[in-house]
């Protein structure tokens, strides 16, 4: 059973978002090991898929939010390339549409909630609601304050209803981001991401600090926790979250459900 070297982060605690806290940590394993153990992990993770979507009886959301340029498609990528993708769903949340705006803020996240058997990605999340909205102000403070009640409480309902949630804040430095970032303008299949936006947000670091530490405080709990993750190199990113998600799935331990005895009485019988 794979042992996760990441902690979740405890409830009701401010975390500091140094840049140093971006760092991997020393003690992991050296590029082959690592490499070697993360295929490892894929393949296990593969089989582990497949017996959750065979047991249809839970389902398992993994949250990655952070920074632009902090590797969320990149994890989305190395972590789960191997599994079956009629049981996995991926959701970006980007800019409310018209629609999405005329209803409750949760509204769009809980249409994307996976259903029992699968596993559901999102790229960023309903707590953009008490990031973008508190750095930009669209919404009072008095509104937005509420919604760290709400998400906690709406995760608690999910987990009730059998869904596992695994939320990670892939944690980059400001200078890895510079780095990302001008990389992205360098690269032709890259460049298309970027916008003159980009540089706003950046702009707005330490708002966004102040915003994401509060995040993990208040809506950080023992049964929906958040772990925070060292993001600038990605193999160990990648590395670190493949641990707590394959130590998930082990333990939630998923079973194939018994066969028919009617359906094994055909055993040789078919012609």
């Amino acid at each position: 059973m794979v042992t996760p070297i990441l902690a979740p982060h405890p409830e009701g605690v401010r975390p500091e978002l140094t840049d140093r806290l971006a760092e991997p940590p020393g003690h992991l394993p050296g590029k082959p090991v690592m490499e070697a153990e993360l295929d490892a992990m894929n393949e296990r993770l593969e089989a582990l898929q497949a017996a959750l979507g065979a047991e249809q009886r839970r389902a398992l959301l993994v949250v990655l939010q952070g920074r632009d340029g902090c590797g969320k498609d990149g994890t989305t990528r190395r972590v789960f390339r191997r599994l079956n993708p009629a049981l996995v769903t991926v959701t970006n949340f980007r800019q409310p549409t018209t629609l999405e705006i005329s209803h409750d803020y949760l509204w769009r996240v809980h249409h994307a909630i996976p259903a029992r058997g699968m596993i559901g990605i999102f790229n960023r999340s309903h707590n953009e609601d008490v990031l973008v909205v508190r750095v930009h102000s669209p919404v009072p403070e008095a509104i937005w304050r509420k919604r760290y009640d709400h998400m906690k409480a709406f995760e608690e309902t999910l987990a009730d209803e059998g869904v596992t949630i695994l939320k990670f804040f892939l944690h980059i430095s400001k200078d890895e981001q510079r780095r990302r970032l001008e990389e992205r303008l360098d690269d032709p299949a890259k460049n298309w991401k970027f916008s003159v936006g980009d540089l706003g947000e950046r702009a707005l670091w330490d708002n966004y600090t102040e915003a994401y530490e509060e995040m993990l405080e208040r809506t950080s709990s023992s049964r929906n926790p958040w772990f925070i993750v060292p993001a600038d190199k990605n193999r160990s990113r990648d590395f670190l979250v493949s641990q707590v998600i394959v130590h998930t799935l082990e333990d939630m331990n998923p079973r194939y459900p018994p066969a028919d005895p009617e359906v094994l009485a055909l055993r040789g019988t078919i012609v």
